[in-house]
């Protein structure tokens, strides 16, 4: 048995911040993470690294973002606080906790650039949220505009390099399944590593940050509801609830919606369409927007040009999961083709069919042929041409159809069309323990169970059926920083 100040459980986004800050505030620090340094990272790894923070534009975000010969000639609109937080409230229709959400709001861009100066790169996302427009410049949307160099992976790599240098332990390989109590506090746990071989760490903090239930089919169908065994795990495998069992076993009270989650638009046809370390993010379908999406009926079912893809793509997976069979496809045609994401539309091995007309599409993806032609020409009849369509706003361009198609409305007719079969990926669940703003894991009382803290995923109450993209990477930041820094202050007195 050893002995430390603050253990971290996960080695994602929210643990290697709470790690970092509890190093910093003087506090010998072991960050235990369940993968192996080949399998490590958690869903940050994963991820594209799109983080939302406040700014006021361009010039604010100068002096964190690495150089882009770009610049000059970009428009980065600023995004407010109070933008911020109507966007939380929106998608979350007020469901989230206020605390929590103007604290991650007001803490967003100090807690990246606090990151940045440990040496986390960052960039402006222009492949994913910006447009180029014909005179050669380019302008941002949709209030999320700084990623990760190098995505999730960069993050992770970047997160690693920094834990060494400060000099925090990181122990790969460590499943953690138990907490160890004394006299109403937490004052260690126990893990397992590969070999089999079993190890006790003592220490006056913990952390969790060890993610939600998402890779537990049981418990998805459980807490989710029923069909959502079939949904396929995004990112890490390893997220199966161990530590909110843990924690609930001391008495830990649970926070947020146990009842959604984060759950994205996936390719159904790719090999190896579950935690997949090569492509990562590269899996998801984002152009969806500027199409259709029809069912195995050949019918539309949803409002894909209801918002801004950040404000509603978390959701939608939810929604391919309720169709037949779980599927559906995103239906474009030759004039929109070369708008679609090319890091998630061009690369070997996708499901992708391509045909001269609509019938001969369907006869590619089975779909109903005369259903499929039906749905695409009375999209085509019911568009307002008159207005022009504007990839960078929400323009207007209606389809008054059922159910409508609110903006960027184009017609489905111009030879080839393309295809892309998709179903639902989970992301994470947003349910997880109840925390206060410090990360102090709270019984049903309210009263903190003393030692032990949570951040990232596990911290419920910001997220309930869907979310602004780019505000869980920030909340892991702004609430791991939280947490490590109450660790160290409690692993210390």
């Amino acid at each position: 048995m050893s002995t430390v100040d603050v253990i971290v459980v996960g080695g994602g986004n929210a643990g290697f911040s709470a790690a970092h800050a509890a190093t910093e505030s003087g506090k010998k620090v072991v960050l235990l993470e369940r993968g192996t340094q080949g399998s490590a990272g958690g869903n940050s790894y994963y991820t594209a690294g799109a983080t939302r923070i406040a700014h006021a534009g361009f010039d604010d975000l100068k002096g964190v973002v690495e150089a882009d010969d770009r610049h000059d000639v970009s428009t980065v609109p600023p995004y407010s606080e109070e933008e911020y937080l109507a966007d939380l409230v929106k998608v979350t229709e007020g469901r989230t906790n206020m605390e929590m959400a103007r604290t991650l709001v007001e803490e967003s861009a100090g807690a990246l650039r606090w990151l940045n100066g440990l040496g986390v790169r960052y960039r402006l996302m222009y492949e994913r949220q910006s447009y180029a427009r014909e005179d050669g410049t380019y302008l941002f949307w949709g209030g999320l505009h700084v990623g990760n160099v190098d995505g999730g992976v960069g993050l992770i790599n970047d997160h690693t390099a920094v834990a060494e240098r400060l000099g925090t332990r990181v122990v790969y390989g460590a499943r953690v399944q138990t907490l160890i109590e004394a006299e109403g506090a937490v004052v260690g746990l126990t893990y397992t590593t590969e070999d089999g071989a079993e190890h006790e760490l003592r220490a006056k903090s913990v952390v969790l940050a060890a993610g939600g239930f998402e890779s537990n089919a049981e418990m998805r169908e459980q807490y989710l509801g029923e069909g959502w065994g079939k949904a396929k795990v995004r990112g890490t495998p390893y997220n199966v609830g161990d530590m909110l069992k843990a924690a609930e076993k001391l008495g830990a009270a649970r926070g947020g919606d146990w009842s959604t989650c984060h759950s994205i638009q996936w390719d159904s046809e790719a090999e190896n369409n579950e935690s997949n370390r090569q492509f990562t993010n590269r899996l998801s379908r984002q152009s969806y927007p500027f199409g259709i999406i029809v069912n195995r009926e050949g019918d539309r079912f949803l409002d894909e040009g209801a918002d801004f893809r950040n404000y509603t793509y978390a959701k939608y997976g939810r929604e391919i999961l309720r169709q037949p069979g779980s599927v559906a496809w995103q239906i474009f045609d030759a004039e929109l083709r070369p708008m679609l994401r090319v890091e998630e539309y061009e690369m070997p091995g996708i499901g992708e069919h391509i045909a001269d007309t609509i019938e001969l599409l369907a006869k590619s993806t089975g779909l109903p042929a005369a259903a499929l032609s039906r749905t695409v020409a009375d999209f085509n009849e019911s568009i307002d041409r008159s207005v022009t369509f504007d990839p960078t706003v929400k323009d207007g361009r209606k389809a008054d159809v059922q159910p409508p198609k609110s903006n960027w409305a184009a017609p489905i007719e111009t030879a080839p069309f393309y295809a892309y079969p998709v179903t639902c990926g989970i992301t994470f669940t947003f349910g997880g323990l109840r925390g206060d703003l410090d990360g102090r894991v709270l019984r049903e009382d309210g009263t903190p169970i003393t030692g032990l803290f949570t951040c990232g995923e596990m911290l419920g109450g910001l997220f309930s059926g869907n979310y602004p993209g780019g505000s869980g990477l920030a909340a892991g930041m702004v609430f791991g920083r939280r947490a490590g820094v109450a660790a160290a202050r409690h692993a210390g007195e």
